[in-house]
């Protein structure tokens, strides 16, 4: 479930036009990985986007050669070999390979309070990203947002005062959004955030915390 319908199809159609930052449209591709919900959805928007190239003028591209090279090189940003790697997470979407690595066994988590782990990725196109982990039952602080958060359940779900989400979901929050996610009881709660701006925390636990937690 999405709390922001409009926000979700504005992402989708920027997935779609190839324009989001690159950690977004990670981000995206993994969800619709998970996801079936909105793969027709994608799928329409390419075609349209094929039928406007298809009708438009041509233009003549600066050092073919040099682009060329740069589509098809092995260091492209995104793979259309869609082979999982022979140790790769079950857990971890081919999109997020890129950013996470082939599993999330051995990555550097640091607890941020009890039950609550955070492993930064770091910065990409301006974007924060990280994995959070949350153990079963456990609640958030209290947090809004400078800026914007995606957030994509990989493992689990969790609950806010906008719905529940479970694998495959993304949830949006901004800084019209004060919230305090709870995870699901019965499995720990893994995700996938692209955060721009800082996160501030509202709660009065959330401010005692806050210094641990840059």
């Amino acid at each position: 479930m999405e709390k922001n319908v409009t926000g979700m199809d504005e992402l989708l159609a920027g997935y779609a036009a190839g324009t989001l930052s690159y950690p977004a449209q990670a981000l995206v591709g993994a969800h619709l990985e998970l996801s079936d919900q909105n793969r027709g959805y994608v799928s329409s928007l390419e075609s349209l986007g094929g039928v406007s190239l298809s009708d438009a003028d041509p233009v003549a591209i600066n050092d073919r050669d040099s682009a060329l090279s740069a589509i098809f090189s092995d260091d492209a940003p995104f793979s259309n070999d869609n082979a999982p790697p022979a140790e790769s997470d079950p857990k971890l979407p081919l999109s997020l390979h890129s950013i996470v690595g082939d599993t999330m066994d051995g990555l550097p988590w640091k607890t941020l309070l009890p039950g609550v782990k955070e492993c930064k990725l770091g910065e990409i196109d301006g974007c924060a990203t990280s994995l959070l982990w949350v153990r079963a039952g456990r609640a958030m602080p209290s947090h809004t947002h400078h800026g914007t958060e995606l957030t994509l359940v990989l493992q689990g779900g969790f609950r806010d005062d906008d719905g529940h989400y479970v694998s495959g979901d993304v949830a949006f929050a901004d800084g019209d959004v004060d919230h305090k996610p709870i995870a699901d009881e019965g499995e720990d709660c893994i995700c996938f955030a692209v955060t721009a701006g800082r996160l501030e925390l509202t709660g009065p636990v959330g401010r005692w915390f806050a210094p641990f937690m840059r």
